[in-house]
């Protein structure tokens, strides 16, 4: 964690964000950061039927409005030892927020989790699930009810022979990770799901459930040995970390795991692909982000290009 020197805190005034303004704070002490709290409004439909005068002096009024509690909570922060800008704008929030990270190159977004409602509820809203979709920086969605230091902290990894690229996310992953659980003085848990490729397609070509099984034990076997070689590399200082190979689907799997072992945190890549402006979060990484109920801390490889643009 002591590589993020410039925090992005997003703020929407929309009450308990304790937790979030608590972590940066944490954060930007322990690293000599640098916090801008960041606010978006945006224009209330009615607007559109009033005058641009008026207009235009109801959001300078907003705006202001919103400074001021933002500099009531720098008071309240006691925060004398950092650095704090304040930067309110108007517009679309996940767009602002990601053209701030570009204009300023933050290196760290932190914000709370919406908490969508409706049939299929779930920790993330929109303005989250975009931001881990697009922002090209590491994207730290904090669940508001968590204002307690972390105790257990999961680190999702994929290593691959055949994907250099979401390989390559794997020791930013274990190191954010580690770096985290001794911040927090937490348990720190790694996962790696793992199956055999083609499992139902070689049941129904007739093979036998023996040979079957064998297979199995020989893809499980190549797994844990690609987990080694990459643990091999990562120091985790003083930490035991919990292994857990498990096989079965990422998107089944993990969200179990998040629930069994009670986690805190779980930190995950959200974007397998570089050099495509607007490749999007792989379904598996979208599909766990939606079933788990805690706090998420999302990374993309290095040279990951946003969709956002300044214009």
């Amino acid at each position: 964690m002591q590589r993020f020197k410039n925090i992005l805190l997003v703020l929407n005034h929309e009450g308990q964000e304790t937790a979030a303004l608590d972590k940066a704070v944490s954060l930007a002490r322990q690293n000599g950061a640098r916090i801008t709290l960041f606010s978006v409004l945006m224009q209330p439909p009615g607007y559109q039927g009033y005058s641009v005068s008026v207009t235009k002096y109801q959001l300078k009024s907003a705006i202001s409005e919103r400074r001021e509690w933002l500099r009531g909570l720098m008071v309240s922060m006691q925060v004398d030892d950092i650095d704090v800008v304040i930067n309110v704008v108007e517009g679309i929030a996940f767009l602002e927020i990601i053209r701030q990270v570009i204009r300023e190159q933050h290196d760290l977004v932190i914000t709370t989790a919406e908490e969508k409602k409706g049939i299929r509820a779930h920790l993330f809203g929109t303005i989250s699930m975009h931001l881990m979709r697009k922002c090209p920086c590491p994207v730290w969605v904090v669940k508001r009810t968590q204002t307690k230091p972390y105790t257990r902290i999961l680190a999702a990894v994929d290593p691959s022979v055949y994907e250099t690229e979401r390989d390559s996310l794997n020791p930013m992953i274990l190191q954010l990770a580690s770096s985290m659980a001794c911040k927090e003085s937490a348990e720190l848990h790694i996962v790696h799901v793992w199956h055999l490729f083609g499992e139902r397609y070689l049941s129904n070509r007739g093979l036998t459930e023996v040979t079957l099984e064998e297979a199995k034990d020989d893809e499980k076997t190549r797994s844990k040995q690609r987990i080694d070689t990459l643990l091999g590399g990562i120091d985790f200082a003083n930490l035991k970390p919990h292994m857990h190979l498990i096989e079965g689907e990422p998107d089944e799997r993990i969200p179990e795991l998040v629930m069994e072992q009670d986690i805190d945190l779980l930190i995950m890549g959200s974007v397998c692909r570089t050099g495509i402006a607007g490749f999007l979060m792989g379904n598996t990484a979208e599909e766990v982000l939606n079933q788990v109920d805690c706090s998420v801390l999302t990374i993309k490889p290095e040279g990951f290009i946003t969709p956002v643009t300044l214009e």
